[in-house]
């Protein structure tokens, strides 16, 4: 299964950008790989492991902003289509096995 964190996030002011930007860390230190700017990915095995990143995220949420958070199955995720400079990129292969760290 996979999760993909979506945000939009306030950058006015200086605590914003920070609130953003340890936000942003904050996804990279959990095993988060960035997909585009504000679209972030994992990988996790079920639906406990799931649960678990979902607790750690919301009790790491800035305090204003939007983060949509949705999961894929392999299948699903397999099947995204991209494009990059109007070209269409290969899709990506889902991981043989959980790295672990």
């Amino acid at each position: 299964m996979w999760i993909f964190v979506m945000f939009d996030l306030p950058v006015g002011t200086k605590k914003q950008m920070r609130d953003a930007a340890k936000f942003r860390e904050f996804l990279l230190d959990e095993g988060f790989e960035m997909s585009q700017f504000s679209v972030y990915a994992r990988f996790c095995n079920g639906k406990e492991s799931f649960d678990s990143h979902l607790s750690r995220i919301e009790r790491n949420l800035p305090e204003k902003g939007d983060v949509h958070i949705l999961t894929f199955t392999d299948r699903q995720y397999e099947n995204i289509v991209r494009f990059s400079s109007q070209r269409r990129k290969r899709p990506r292969k889902n991981p043989d096995q959980l790295a672990m760290f």
